[in-house]
């Protein structure tokens, strides 16, 4: 698989994605950006968020793409519950990642430890492919406690990576929550995980890595939102922090009958490994699906 083919991913989602929301009521669009705003709105989402993160490696050298597909698909369990599967999908494309002088190389790749030993031949300049998929199952009861809506379940780490530098090569699973409010057009609240791994590759390191990912976001009544949050990952083998922060704008608008998110954002990398990136700058196209019936939570569309 090439670069350009993650164009071709994007392009063929939309399509397959806008033929299914010709089934959707025009009315329904008019009032999705209500929708949006309600965390607990009957809704599917479908993330397609572009990643690109520079000054990667031992050298400085390095860089990446990193297109994650992220489904987000809520079902309603009886009339008290909701379920939510919640998938991330990566594919990427990195060049001079592992360029340099460093007998060992350690990063995060989409708050997954990634460790690889140098051998005593060249690793490659450029890698391409899958990396590792990690979903997510929430539970949540469908009517807010105390004005917060709660989350909590099991999330999986699948060693997918069609590279051995581009995943861990571990089977990993743990437990993820989430607690969110909204008040006005804010919405804020943290998303967390913690994953360790069961089995895999015995000669690659074992995954033992805390995801948090505190965010707050604002909505104006024209459906721009503005949000920050920070997708930060600990990695308890090495007791290192990694945490970029990003900072973005989005734009509800409507493509025939298909409603569509477009956000754009950058950030900064506070804190990392060394070799991890410096900054890098995010494009994200949301295809929305309101289900109608019984109201389904939304979680956020970060990692």
């Amino acid at each position: 698989m090439k670069f350009p083919h993650a164009f071709t991913i994007i392009a063929c989602c939309i399509d397959a994605f806008s033929a299914a929301a010709q089934e959707t009521a025009p009315d329904e669009a008019a009032e999705l950006a209500k929708k949006l705003a309600n965390p607990v709105a009957s809704l599917i989402s479908v993330p397609l968020q572009s990643n690109f993160d520079f000054r990667i490696g031992p050298s400085d050298e390095g860089w990446r793409y990193t297109l994650n597909i992220q489904p987000v698909i809520p079902i309603s369990i009886g009339s008290d519950w909701n379920l939510i599967v919640r998938t991330i999908i990566p594919y990427i494309h990195q060049e001079d990642v592992f360029k340099g002088p460093a007998l060992i190389f350690e990063e995060d790749i989409d708050g997954v430890p990634v460790e690889v030993t140098r051998g005593a031949g060249a690793l490659g300049r450029v890698q391409d492919g899958l990396g590792d998929i990690i979903q997510s199952f929430f539970f949540s009861p469908q009517e807010p406690l105390g004005g917060w809506i709660l989350a909590a379940g099991p999330v999986l780490l699948y060693p997918s990576a069609t590279d051995p530098l581009l995943g861990s090569e571990k089977w990993g699973a743990g437990p993820t929550g989430l607690i969110l409010k909204q008040t006005g057009g804010w919405t804020y609240g943290i998303l967390a995980n913690q994953i360790w791994s069961f089995a895999g590759d015995v000669e690659r390191r074992s995954v033992n890595a805390t995801f948090l990912q505190p965010f707050i976001s604002y909505t104006t009544k024209t459906k721009t939102t503005f949000g920050l949050n920070a997708e930060s990952t600990y990695n308890w083998n090495d007791s290192q922090w990694t945490v970029p922060l990003n900072l973005s704008v989005s734009q509800l608008l409507r493509i025939g009958k298909l409603p569509v998110s477009f956000a754009v954002g950058g950030r900064y990398y506070a804190e990392g490994p060394s070799g991890a990136p410096e900054w890098g700058l995010r494009a994200v196209i949301t295809l929305l699906f309101p289900t109608g019936g019984t109201p389904k939570i939304s979680v956020p569309t970060g990692k």
